[in-house]
Parts: structure tokens; C-alpha cells; sequence
């Protein structure tokens, strides 16, 4: 099979993944609607172009995931005003975070910021059970206190990256890099083999949580940077927050990563365990996997 065939069945993989009978999810199941995502942009810190709108349109990432919604049978609203937070989250089934930096400031964007009582709100309602997703710069959002480039004890990490369950710390250039399959049997993860290759601009992290769920591992091996300079630690994860459930992977930089199925597949599937829809073995692996994660590059 050729690589082109091998990326069709993937992406008709991640098609019907999700069928148009979409399951009803946690707040869905009250109202009777289709299930909800909160897709938010915000950036306080550093605006990545996929999520730059252009003209008051829809950034490209925007457009991306209306459109899966779209076509797998889930609504999203997309916004970067973070007053959202001050109010009633229970209409939502998944948050999925797509930000930068401290969002309680307008920062880079200058769009309306997250309250610090918006931001309990939404750790307490993940808490409760609402889904929360993230990918790439998620995890450069509340940084914790402390040096960049060391791990802090759970007690000095933010409450949000221990919710998350990793934090950024640097990237080296875009590259060509190996993602590990650690999970095959993960929500969309079910066509992407025993690993993959994507260039992309590769997050390192640190402040890993002990429950992670790894789903897929940064090889390091042959990449260009002394921040990989590292043994393999986890890129993509599930874990549970009481009794949300929380997903995050550390791609999604690049547009034409956006529009890969590799990455759309799993976005997919993801919405679907998150919201409740599917369920996954979540079991921490994170020791078992990738046992020397938390030592850091150079």
C-alpha cells in the first residue's frame, strides 16, 4: 500500500469515526441538541496564525473544526472573549483550548480576558464533568512559578497545568519528527500504525502529571535542537480531572497539520471520548512508556 492509500483509509477512518448519528453527550443529553464544543482562541501571549482572524472571519482552525462538526454531527462555537467563563458552562460538553499566556490579561490579542473567577469557574466545571480538550499551545498557557526549564513540585504547577497535566517549556525549529504510537485503540488513533512521521513545530514539556495517559510519544532520536537533546516523553494524552475528561496533544501549529487526517482523526475522536460519547482505557502509562520523561533537554 502506498502512502496516498494509506492516507485515504485514514482519513476515511476518521470519517466514520463518528457517524452523523453523533451519540448524545453530558449537556447534550439534557436538552436533547447535538453535542456542544467551546472552541477558544484566545491569545494573551504569542497569536499562532492558525488562529488569526482576518477581516472578523473565522481563523483557519476555526473553520477546520465547525467544519468536522459539521460533517461528524457536533456544534461548535468559537470565540476569544473570555468573559464567556463568568457564565453557565453546563450548555457546553467540551472546552477545547487552542490559547497562549495569562488569559486573565488581554495580552497579545487585546480581546476581552478570562476573569480569575472565570478561570474557577471553568476548573471546577472540568471538575464536575465537563470534557476539556487542548492542543499545541494549550499547554503554554498559566505558566507555574518557577524556572522555564525546570519541572516545579504539583504544589508550584498553576492549577490549570495540573489540570492539563504538562507544561511548555520551549521549541527548536519546525522539523520533520517520529510520534510513537503508545495507544493504538485511543478514540482515532486507530489507523495511525506504531508511529508516524509530521514536520511540525515540536513542543518540549515538562511538569507531566503521574495519571497521564500517553497516547503518543516525541521520539527524539535524530531531532535538531539541544531541547530534544532527551529521552522520548509524552506529545498527546488523556487523563481525568475528577470527573472530567481531558485530552491534549502537543500538535497543531502548522495549517496544513490542521487539514491532515492523521490529526483530524484524532480531533475526532477525541471530541468523542471528551464529550462522554465513547469509552477509552485511560490508565496512567506514563511510567511504563516513557519512564525518563521528566528529564529535560539542555
Amino acid at each position: 500500500m502506498n502512502r496516498r492509500e494509506w492516507l485515504r483509509l485514514a482519513g476515511l477512518g476518521a470519517c466514520t469515526l463518528v457517524s452523523s448519528t453523533f451519540p448524545i453527550g453530558r449537556a447534550a443529553a439534557r436538552s436533547g441538541k447535538k453535542p456542544h464544543v467551546l472552541f477558544f482562541t484566545k491569545s494573551s501571549g504569542f497569536e499562532h496564525s492558525v488562529v488569526r482572524r482576518v477581516g472578523g472571519k473565522l481563523s483557519h482552525a476555526e473553520r477546520v473544526l465547525t467544519e468536522l462538526g459539521e460533517k461528524h454531527g457536533f456544534e461548535v462555537t468559537a470565540t476569544k472573549d473570555g468573559t464567556i467563563f463568568d457564565s453557565d458552562l453546563s450548555r457546553f460538553d467540551v472546552v477545547f483550548f487552542y490559547t497562549t499566556g495569562d488569559l486573565t490579561r488581554p495580552g497579545t490579542d487585546r480581546q476581552p480576558p478570562m476573569s480569575p473567577k472565570g478561570k474557577e469557574n471553568l476548573l471546577k466545571a472540568i471538575a464536575d464533568g465537563l470534557g476539556f480538550m487542548g492542543s499545541h499551545c494549550a499547554s503554554d498557557t498559566f505558566h507555574s512559578r518557577g524556572p522555564r526549564n525546570q519541572n516545579q513540585p504539583v504544589d508550584r504547577r498553576d492549577p490549570y497545568i495540573r489540570m492539563l497535566g504538562g507544561e511548555f517549556i520551549v521549541h527548536g525549529r519546525q522539523q520533520r519528527a517520529r510520534m510513537i504510537v503508545a495507544d493504538p485503540h485511543f478514540p482515532g488513533a486507530e489507523r495511525l500504525g506504531k508511529s508516524f512521521e509530521l514536520h511540525e513545530e515540536w513542543y518540549a514539556l515538562k511538569n507531566f502529571a503521574d495519571d497521564l495517559h500517553v497516547i503518543l510519544v516525541q521520539d527524539t532520536k535524530g531531532m535538531v535542537g539541544r531541547m530534544y537533546n532527551r529521552p522520548p516523553y509524552p506529545a498527546t494524552w488523556a487523563r481525568l480531572h475528577g470527573k472530567g475528561r481531558v485530552f491534549y496533544t502537543s500538535m497543531g501549529h502548522r495549517e496544513d497539520v490542521w487539514t491532515n487526517p492523521l490529526f483530524q482523526g484524532l480531533i475526532v475522536g477525541a471530541v468523542s471520548w471528551a464529550a462522554g460519547l465513547v469509552e477509552a482505557d485511560v490508565t496512567p502509562n506514563i511510567r511504563k512508556v516513557t519512564p525518563h520523561a521528566d528529564r529535560l533537554g539542555a
